[in-house]
């Protein structure tokens, strides 16, 4: 599987999963129409093409076009790649019924549409064997240990980091260690967490 240096902003959950069968990446959902109403995320995808760069991989439908326009005008242009899937017509197998366009979105797509996808795109593959900048990267124990998981208050303890760290609140565990380790080195976060 290779990896990708850029963050990969997708649509919703099943855009998701299908991403992370091909790649490896760090890969954020927008939430569909819901990305315009939401100044946290909106504030977390510019902190992390700042960070890394992003590349829009949306669904090609009048839809994805209406978020990727707005993602388009939101985030610097020198930090946004463009991935686009071809029109394909059909249906997703979890789905009863075609889409409104009868186009297959990201989610339907076979993992060599989506690579092709993203190569086109220029995304930045890196080597299996590439270490992080900064050495190790935060893990769940880092978070177990500080009390940001797996604890009786560790969801509260959780959303005051969020709040401190002015990241969305909604983020689950495992949303925040990807987001702390694209952008903090493990030294840096634990050195944050001493204060």
């Amino acid at each position: 599987m290779r990896r990708i240096r850029e963050v990969i902003v997708v649509e919703g959950r099943y855009d998701k999963n299908a991403l992370k069968q091909v790649v490896e990446a760090t890969v954020v959902e927008t939430g569909g129409f819901g990305v315009f109403n939401d100044r946290e995320r909106l504030a977390l995808l510019r902190r992390l093409a700042a960070e890394r760069g992003l590349i829009l991989l949306i669904d090609s439908d009048g839809a994805g076009f209406v978020i990727r326009n707005f993602l388009k005008g939101a985030i610097p242009k020198d930090k946004l790649k463009q991935a686009y899937i071809p029109d394909i017509y059909g249906k997703e197998r979890r789905k009863a019924a075609p889409g409104k366009e009868g186009k297959l979105g990201v989610e339907g797509m076979s993992p060599q549409v989506l690579l092709s996808a993203l190569e086109r795109a220029g995304a930045t593959f890196e080597d299996d064997d590439t270490v992080p900048v900064g050495g190790a990267p935060i893990t769940k124990a880092d978070l177990y240990s500080l009390g940001l998981s797996g604890g009786a208050d560790s969801q509260s303890r959780r959303l005051a980091l969020l709040k401190q760290l002015g990241l969305p609140e909604r983020m689950t565990a495992n949303a925040l260690l990807e987001a702390l380790n694209i952008l903090y080195t493990r030294e840096e976060f634990l050195a944050l967490m001493d204060k």
